[in-house]
């Protein structure tokens, strides 16, 4: 006669649970970019690390971080958009909350309920080794 220990199975139940909850929790990533769009700067990147079985889905739309700087000795404020190229490898942030209706700059509601979605990924920056 089998016994089932409660105890173990609410292990095993949470475990399972937490696995997937923390495998589904994007925070932060580096990815290769596959394709660029100076005009709307957002760039389509493939996820460089696997998290499962399967290859990443690749994230399109992901927006880049432009930058307004002042030299710190004085002089004009000066902008910079970003640049991407194919092959790039950058690294990418994922907002708490759906960040599409809040990109115009006033306060808005998300239109759907995700969290930590790679769907809300935003580019901050491309690692040095990509420069040449």
């Amino acid at each position: 006669m089998n016994k089932v220990d409660p105890a173990a199975a609410m292990s095993a139940l949470l475990d399972g649970f937490l696995l997937k909850l923390y495998t589904d929790f994007n925070v932060a990533f580096p990815c290769k970019v596959v394709k660029f769009d100076p005009v709307k700067m957002i760039a389509s990147v493939q996820p460089l690390i696997r998290t499962g079985s399967d290859q990443p889905a690749m994230i399109q739309a992901a927006p880049g971080l432009g930058f307004r700087l002042k030299p710190k000795d004085g002089g004009s404020e000066q902008e910079y958009l970003p640049v991407y190229k194919q092959g790039d490898v950058v690294y990418v942030v994922v907002a708490d909350r759906e960040i599409r209706n809040g990109l115009a700059g006033a306060v808005a509601a998300p239109d759907t309920a995700r969290q930590h979605d790679s769907n809300d990924a935003v580019i901050v920056g491309i690692f040095p080794a990509s420069f040449s």
